[in-house]
């Protein structure tokens, strides 16, 4: 498979061990040399979690501390993927979301999520 870009709640799920992931995404995931997590989805989380939109087995550090176990790559957000957000029309009013289909787009990657929304873009989904 391809290099892949997961979506802020599979990350989530996979650091929390949530049962909403399926086991074959997970497997297939962990076992994946090119899997990317977007700095976006640390912002995300971290707004989310301060603002009580969301909560964890943990706190942000345990998240933190759940991606430096794995070999996923940390995917910073660029010029190029802003003006791509910008240029992207608004079938899907998130800003997290959009800026991962942007990154999804300039970066050639398949995006995992189970957010059928995000078919509207130019995108490769995957959901296993």
């Amino acid at each position: 498979m391809n290099s892949v870009l997961i979506d802020t709640h599979v990350f989530i799920w996979l650091a929390e061990d949530d049962s909403n992931l399926p086991v074959t995404t997970k497997d297939t995931l962990e076992n994946m040399d090119n899997v990317f997590v977007s700095i976006a989805s640390f912002w995300e989380i971290s707004i989310k979690l301060k603002i009580g939109k969301l909560s964890l087995c943990g706190d942000f550090n345990s998240i933190e501390a759940s991606f430096q176990r794995t070999r996923f790559k940390l995917l910073p957000i660029t010029l190029k993927d802003t003006i791509k957000l910008y240029n992207l029309p608004l079938h899907h009013k998130d800003p997290f979301d959009r800026i991962l289909v942007s990154q999804s787009i300039n970066h050639s990657l398949i995006l995992v999520s189970r957010d059928q929304a995000l078919d509207d873009y130019p995108i490769q989904r995957l959901w296993l």
